[in-house]
């Protein structure tokens, strides 16, 4: 987007008035596989809101999900391969985007400065740079921008997370974040023509141009640095997010990773196993986070997806959540609707709770208040999550401890790791520097 078309954009609804309640609230939704399509599925029950526009750089998914939409609400969206195209329409609200991390930043702000509501998916940026330009451009523009954290939206988690710091289970010291998913091989991917109808180098954006492979596309991207943060970036940061909203702390003094890319000989960049931990320095007083990514064979802990089944009805592999360790007792999480706890010595069972909740209504309640207090996600949060997943990945890359400087957001003394904070970005898809 041009400076000039974004200031233009911008002008003509920077300051408009909030919406009332019935008066419809429209939406545009960008990248519409996985979590994109869940995006649209989300938005379309929401009262008062109509999804009005689909972007895409693959006309088959563009193509599929737009007859979706129509099959669904009786009105077909408009589509676009190129979101500047979109964002010229002055008569979109909001714009939810789901495609690859490299791209989260850049069009979030876009968006504010075209004077759209954002809605993004996590992680917020691909670095720790544009954690900082997104935040600001939010402020910058005074739009409402949330992460897709949606743990932050689900009842039971919101009263998990009020007993953890009301302190019914004592001096909370520690909190686990586990991300343990039965991850199989991506194999290794020879160089291949395009896709037919696929706009790859709008695809690829602001990361290097690469020759074509599968493993650099649908999904798989998420294993490569260029695109992606690993898992503990892809289901992690949710995990990433619960541990530092219960610990009640924002940027750790001090991170260590360690891991690597255990067992499979394939394509993948990132580590598919990955211990971090961070500290926190809360007002004189030490916290600790641990974080664990593991791809395969590994135990449930805290009653984590023990009971839950996959389509077969087979035992769920998988173990996702938290635990937080008190004086008094420890709690652990499950996904994002449901908790559950022990108290005392002897493990004796304590409150527990199933109940989600609804991050898209969340999102549309804050875009008709235009209060970024109605937000259980608002940006500012997310980056901070996402900035520690970040660090976790550095402190991997560099393979040491790295000291943190909240203030400076660098790593102190290092000059190596520092390097990794931002990235060379390919015009004209550069991310703007707005503080």
């Amino acid at each position: 987007m041009s400076t000039a078309l974004a200031a233009g954009a911008a002008g003509t609804r920077l300051h408009g008035a909030a919406k009332s309640a019935n008066e419809t609230v429209r939406v545009a939704c960008i990248g519409l596989r996985g979590r994109g399509n869940d995006n649209i599925k989300g938005f379309i029950p929401q009262p008062n809101v109509e999804v009005v526009a689909l972007c895409d750089v693959d006309q088959s998914v563009l193509d599929t999900r737009t007859k979706e939409v129509e099959t669904k609400t009786g009105k077909a969206p408009k589509g676009y391969t190129d979101i500047r195209k979109l964002l010229e329409d002055k008569s979109i609200d909001a714009i939810s985007i789901a495609t690859p991390n490299h791209w989260h930043a850049l069009m979030t702000i876009w968006g504010c400065q075209a004077g759209k509501d954002v809605y993004c998916e996590k992680p917020a940026t691909h670095n720790i740079f544009e954690a900082k330009q997104v935040v600001a451009a939010a402020r910058k523009y005074d739009r409402i921008v949330q992460m897709g954290s949606q743990s932050r939206s689900g009842v039971a988690l919101q009263e998990a997370i009020e007993k953890v710091r009301g302190g019914e289970f004592g001096d909370i010291y520690m909190a686990r974040a586990l991300c343990f998913k039965w991850r199989d091989t991506i194999g290794r991917a020879p160089v291949a023509p395009v896709p037919a109808g696929v706009d790859y180098d709008l695809w690829t954006g602001p990361a290097p141009k690469r020759e074509f492979t599968k493993n650099r596309f649908h999904y798989n991207w998420h294993w490569m640095w260029d695109t992606g943060n690993g898992d503990i970036g892809n289901q992690g940061i949710h995990e990433m997010d619960i541990a530092r909203w219960g610990l009640n702390v924002k940027y750790p003094t001090k991170v260590t990773s360690i891991g690597g890319h255990f067992m499979f000989d394939d394509d993948q960049e990132t580590p598919n196993t990955l211990n971090s931990a961070f500290e926190f320095n809360d007002n004189g007083k030490k916290k600790m986070l641990v974080f664990d990514v593991r791809h395969w064979m590994s135990n449930h802990e805290a009653g984590i997806c023990e009971k839950m089944k996959e389509k077969d009805g087979k035992p769920d592999p998988n173990t996702v959540g938290n635990i937080f360790y008190g004086s008094k007792g420890y709690l652990g999480i499950e996904w994002y609707t449901r908790y559950q706890s022990w108290l005392g010595k002897y493990q004796e069972a304590g409150p527990e709770k199933t109940a989600g909740g609804d991050h898209y209504a969340n999102f549309i309640k804050a875009v008709r208040s235009h209060k970024r207090s109605d937000l259980t996600a608002e940006i500012e949060e997310g980056c901070a999550s996402t900035v520690l997943v970040h660090l976790a990945n550095i402190s991997y890359r560099v393979g040491r401890s790295i000291n943190f400087d909240a203030n400076t957001m660098t790593c102190v003394g290092d000059s190596e790791a520092n390097k990794l904070l931002t990235r060379a970005y390919r015009a004209p898809f550069v991310v703007p520097k707005t503080v």
